[in-house]
C-alpha cells in the first residue's frame, strides 16, 4: 500500500485523546475492520503497535478476507481429514506455505499477492513419451526445483508431455506454464555451469502448447525454445473459474512431434498455473 501505509503507522503511533488514553484503547470491533484493508504483511506488521492491533491482528473475521471464498475445498483437497487448525489466520499460514499433495507430485501454496491458489505440478505428475527409456530420458538431482529433481532429454524423436490436474480454484482468472530449461545445469569448483553440447531440434520447429478444461475453454500456442542455460515459464494460456463450488479439470500438453529430426538437451520440470 505503499506512503498510503506509512501514513497509517504514523497516525497509529501519534497518541490520542486525553492522557491515559490512546489507540490501544480502541475495541477490537473498531480495530479489526481497518485491518481488512491491509495486506496480510502489513497485519502482522501493526501487530506490533499496541494491545488492540496485536488482538484484532489475529481475529478470525480479519482473516477470512485473506482467504478465498472456497477455502474450505481447498483444505479438503490438501490436507488429511484429521488435521486440525486452531484459526482463521492459522488456516491462512498453513495454506501459505508449499504443501505437497498426492504423492508429492503437486505442491499447492496461497498467492501473496491475490489470495488464489497455485498450483506446482511435478514432471512426475506428467505423462511424459518414453521417459522410462535411459536412452532418451534421464532423471537428474538439482536444488533449482523445488521438487529437487528433473527430467532431462538426452535425445529423441517423437516429444511430447501431458498431463491433468482437478482442483477447487477460487473464482478469478489463471494462467498455465512449462517451466523448461535448454541444457543441463551443475556446478564446477563451486559455480554454476550449463552444458549445451547435447541441445538440438528446438530452432528446426516451434513447440506447440495447448489446454484444455472441463467446461470447454482452450487455448493452444506455439514458441520456439530458447535462452539455454536459463530456466523460462512457457505460458501456455490462460482459463478462468467462474463457480469456486465445482472442481475445475485442466488438461494440458506441450509436443514436438515432426519426426524428421531429433530433439535433445531439454530439462522439464514442472507445470505452473497461478492467478494472473
Amino acid at each position: 500500500m505503499g506512503s498510503g501505509f506509512s501514513s497509517f503507522l504514523g497516525i497509529c503511533n501519534t497518541p490520542a485523546g486525553p492522557p491515559g488514553t490512546g489507540l490501544g484503547d480502541l475495541p477490537e470491533s473498531v480495530v479489526g475492520p481497518v485491518l481488512g484493508y491491509l495486506n496480510p504483511q502489513e497485519i502482522c506488521g501493526v501487530a506490533a503497535l499496541n494491545r488492540a492491533f496485536r488482538a484484532a491482528s489475529s481475529a478470525d473475521f480479519v482473516w477470512e478476507l485473506k482467504l478465498p471464498e472456497n477455502y474450505k475445498s481447498i483444505i479438503s483437497r490438501v490436507f488429511a481429514d484429521d488435521d486440525e487448525f486452531g484459526s482463521k489466520k492459522d488456516i491462512y499460514e498453513r495454506l501459505s506455505r508449499a504443501n505437497s499433495i498426492d504423492g508429492d507430485t503437486k505442491k499447492v501454496w496461497l498467492h501473496k499477492g491475490t489470495g488464489k491458489p497455485c498450483v506446482l505440478i511435478s514432471f512426475n505428475g506428467l505423462k511424459i513419451t518414453g521417459i522410462n527409456d535411459r536412452r532418451y530420458w534421464s532423471r537428474i538431482p538439482t536444488e533449482e526445483s523445488r521438487f529437487h529433481l528433473v527430467a532431462y532429454v538426452q535425445k529423441i524423436w517423437w516429444f511430447e508431455v501431458s498431463g491433468e490436474v482437478e482442483f477447487p480454484f477460487a473464482v478469478g482468472t489463471y494462467s498455465l506454464s512449462f517451466r523448461l530449461q535448454l541444457g543441463r545445469t551443475g556446478r564446477r569448483f563451486g559455480l554454476r555451469v550449463c552444458n549445451c553440447d547435447r541441445i538440438r531440434g528446438w530452432d528446426r520447429k516451434p513447440v506447440r502448447f495447448q489446454l484444455t478444461t472441463s467446461n470447454g475453454q482452450k487455448a493452444v500456442s506455439e514458441c520456439n525454445l530458447t535462452s539455454p542455460g536459463m530456466w523460462n515459464l512457457y505460458h501456455v494460456g490462460n482459463f478462468v473459474v467462474e463457480d469456486s463450488k465445482v472442481p475445475m479439470k485442466v488438461k494440458f500438453s506441450m509436443m514436438q512431434i515432426d519426426c524428421t529430426h531429433t530433439k535433445g538437451g531439454l530439462c522439464v520440470d514442472s507445470v505452473l498455473i497461478c492467478p494472473k
